[in-house]
């Protein structure tokens, strides 16, 4: 009887170390401060430039600032075909546009040609979210304020596709050299992703220190990540584009996140 008390005591002991097992295909990111945007920026902000009118003498990934953001999962790897199949299947929803083309409609290929509402469905549809672009650079960068996933060293074909080396996406996870510290794949170059966030050029100047959700409104969504289009200069982790929601083309994909708890 003792001994058993003493097994039952040992296990209640060690058993709130165990770690909780993270989502299939998806990644923990811890809660704590990252830094977000352009460090070389800020650099070489001038004071005046704060009230310049011209929004690009400051860029719109500036100034770098840091942010607390809560633990949270991301999926390793952009959304596929295959997936977004089961999810077409299963709801009835729209056929991509990138399905009617060769080069992008393989199982394993990124979805691409898809809306961002659409993008928010497929998600809520997996029990997920888009991520903020916070939460997407935070994910990207690593424990390291680092320029692209990888590190600072500029980009190749061993790390990612980019550039119209290959003319269309490759499979996901292709790239085993350009994956982030977090072990999440294809977060420069392939297709650019949706994020939650409403676009605001200022933003930056005043964005909450703590979960920044982007604005309450505007008319165009933030993309990130560049593209397998995109040069060396639009495929680092602080690059901001954004377009209109309902767009729909051969660049853009996606992948979900969600609350950790």
């Amino acid at each position: 009887m003792i001994q058993i008390l003493f097994i039952l005591l040992s296990l209640s002991m060690v058993s709130p170390c165990f770690a909780t097992e993270s989502p299939k295909d998806m990644v923990l990111i811890p809660a704590g401060k990252s830094q977000m945007g352009s460090r070389s920026s800020l650099l070489e902000l001038k004071p005046h430039d704060l009230f310049n009118t011209d929004r690009h003498t400051l860029g719109p990934e500036n100034p770098a600032h840091e942010v607390y953001l809560d633990a949270f999962y991301i999926d390793i790897f952009e959304v596929t075909n295959k997936r977004y199949k089961d999810f077409v299947t299963a709801t009835g929803a729209k056929k991509p546009q990138g399905w009617v083309k060769p080069d992008f409609n393989e199982d394993l290929q990124p979805v691409v040609g898809i809306s961002w509402k659409e993008a928010v469905s497929y998600c809520k549809w997996s029990d997920k979210r888009l991520p903020t672009e916070a939460e997407w650079e935070k994910a990207g960068r690593g424990k390291r304020p680092v320029k692209y996933p990888w590190g600072d060293t500029p980009p190749d074909s061993e790390k990612l596709n980019y550039n119209e080396e290959k003319m269309k996406t490759t499979p996901v996870g292709s790239y085993e050299n350009g994956k982030s510290d977090y072990g999440i794949y294809d977060l420069s170059g392939n297709v650019s992703e949706w994020v939650h966030d409403w676009h605001y050029p200022e933003y930056y100047l005043f964005s909450p220190k703590k979960n920044p959700q982007g604005p309450e409104k505007g008319h165009y969504r933030i993309i990130r990540g560049g593209n397998w289009r995109n040069n060396a200069d639009d495929v680092d982790l602080t690059y901001r584009n954004a377009t209109a929601p309902n767009m729909r083309n051969d660049t853009v994909g996606f992948r979900c996140a969600k609350n950790a708890s």
